[in-house]
């Protein structure tokens, strides 16, 4: 009785086409987002907000960008962490090179950047789908390491091929501690979620969805498979590309080609998997995860290990995580293809109903 619809009438299209039309479903997204904004802030120490909240909103911006990719569109990509290294090295090299340009506007650029890149890799998309696609970015992959390792001026002519950024600020605010690299990334993260549900609800999105489910009768009823398969790789590239120099800028300060590695690429496609796939908050549900659960592992096993008397290093820590990620990922694929956020939906049809048994 308490996820009711009962008495909640439209009497206008913009109340009927409102992104979450239902009563409940809006006080609890305000109250996960006050929460957001006021307790995180008011509670949490800086290890918290460093290893976890601002890595989550990150890779959470970087999962809603593949998202549109692979769950909204159907393109496999497995070139997603080079995609955030252009837009991590394009937004440094605009910060840099240009005297005064501000924070926003370059990771915007490196965003734009990013999308340049991910269109010229998206075009094997008009010829190949499935396992060749995800070959054919993962040349993108191998492309940006060896470009950002090999070629000096992407990074400054820097003679150990790292870089760093200092100083940011946001219209004359400091952004140094992790508080406010916290409040800095949960606004961009807001405001980039609430333009990708809004851009995945309209004839884009729709477009998306048709070319996924079956592309031969999405070109029969006037769908343009170049411009939506194009804008999907457009769209997922630039927020990709703003996550990336987020990354970089804001969690790393300083970083090297390898923090955009392929492993960077699996992790998100893995995040995808396991939160739903055409799913924005399966995005936040996937990144959540893929964050805590290394923390959660390197905490319980060492402790699990001194309870039983076994001595558990680090090495066991890291190939425990890795087996479990497998585990996990298999039983998705297998149990339930759409992921938590398919859980999730599960259970608010049963609060629909709740406590009748029909």
């Amino acid at each position: 009785m308490l996820y009711r619809e009962n008495g909640q009438f439209k009497t206008s299209y913009r109340a009927d086409q409102q992104i979450f039309p239902i009563a409940q479903d809006r006080f609890v997204i305000g109250l996960i987002i006050a929460a957001a904004l006021l307790l995180v802030p008011a509670l949490a120490d800086e290890y918290m907000l460093r290893a976890i909240f601002i890595p989550f909103l990150i890779l959470s911006l970087a999962a809603i960008g593949l998202n549109i990719l692979v769950g909204y569109c159907g393109q496999i990509s497995l070139g997603t962490g080079a995609f955030m290294a252009v837009g991590a090295y394009a937004a440094y090299n605009f910060f840099v090179r240009i005297p005064g340009m501000p924070l926003i506007p370059a990771l915007l650029l490196g965003g734009l950047c990013a999308t340049v890149v991910g269109v010229f890799f998206g075009i094997p998309s008009l010829r190949i789908k499935g396992l060749y696609l995800a070959v054919a970015t993962l040349a993108a992959q191998f492309f940006t390491d060896w470009a950002f390792l090999r070629i000096k001026w992407f990074t400054n002519d820097s003679a150990s091929g790292s870089v760093s950024v200092s100083g940011l600020q946001v219209l004359g605010l400091p952004i140094n501690t992790p508080l406010q690299k916290y409040l800095f990334c949960l606004l961009l993260v807001i405001v980039f979620a609430w333009l990708a549900k809004n851009l995945v609800r309209g004839h884009i999105g729709r477009s998306w969805m048709a070319m996924r489910d079956m592309d031969v009768a999405a070109s029969v009823i006037g769908i343009r498979p170049v411009q939506a398969k194009l804008s999907a790789f457009a769209v997922s590239s630039f927020i990709v590309g703003v996550a990336g120099g987020l990354w970089g800028f804001v969690h790393l300060g300083s970083w090297e080609p390898a923090a955009f590695s392929i492993d960077r690429s699996f992790q998100l496609l893995f995040m995808v998997i396991i939160g739903g796939l055409g799913s924005i908050m399966g995005s936040f549900f996937g990144a959540a995860f893929i964050v805590i659960l290394p923390i959660f592992l390197n905490q319980a096993l060492p402790a699990l290990g001194s309870l039983f008397g076994i001595n558990v290093d680090t090495a066991l820590v890291s190939h425990t995580e890795a087996m479990v990620f497998g585990a996990l990922i298999v039983f998705f694929l297998i149990v339930e293809p759409h992921g938590l956020a398919k859980l999730w939906s599960t259970a608010k049809e049963k609060l629909r109903l709740w406590p009748f048994p029909h």
